[in-house]
């Protein structure tokens, strides 16, 4: 059950980068564009959760997790308070 909830988590992430990059690409408001860069780090957090629970159970990935989380989310605050400035 847990594997099915993991890889469901990292397609819905998959799904909203997708579908903000696209939106990105269509009408060039550039938030879009750091929330689809931020959606596509959640997919990588949401991958490395997938290996670490599932995949790599003796290694602990947890580190990696957080700071690819956190770099996430910095990309889009950063991306929010550029787009505040203009």
């Amino acid at each position: 059950m847990a594997q099915a909830i993991y890889s469901l988590c990292a397609l819905t992430a998959l799904l909203c980068a997708g579908l903000l990059l696209r939106a990105y690409a269509r009408t060039r408001f550039r938030l879009l564009l750091w929330s689809g860069l931020c959606f596509v780090g959640l997919t990588a957090n949401n991958l490395l959760l997938v290996l670490d629970r599932l995949v790599f159970r003796d290694l602990d990935l947890s580190l990696a997790r957080l700071l690819v989380a956190l770099g996430s989310v910095l990309l889009l605050v950063v991306g929010m308070l550029l787009e505040h400035d203009t």
